[in-house]
């Protein structure tokens, strides 16, 4: 197996290449995989995203929120 780590226009390539003569058990292996990644990115831009939010101040008022919702709830 090759290592060497080649750019992106010619990376693209190669993994399509290595994935369409791959078996099933390591198809679902890679698809796991970049289910795993993509939920990590996603995961950091949503904290990011999340972190700038508490910054500004968005989330202030949430306890208060969440506090008037279950009375509301309760209230039926």
């Amino acid at each position: 197996m090759e290592s060497t780590v080649l750019e992106p226009q010619k990376l693209r390539p190669e993994i399509i290449h290595r994935i369409e003569a791959m078996d099933d058990e390591s198809l679902l292996l890679v698809h796991r995989l970049l289910l795993y990644v993509e939920k990590e990115r996603l995961w950091h831009e949503l904290s990011a995203d999340a972190e700038s939010d508490r910054r500004s101040g968005k989330f202030d008022r949430l306890p208060d929120i969440i506090r008037e919702a279950r009375a509301e709830l309760r209230k039926g």
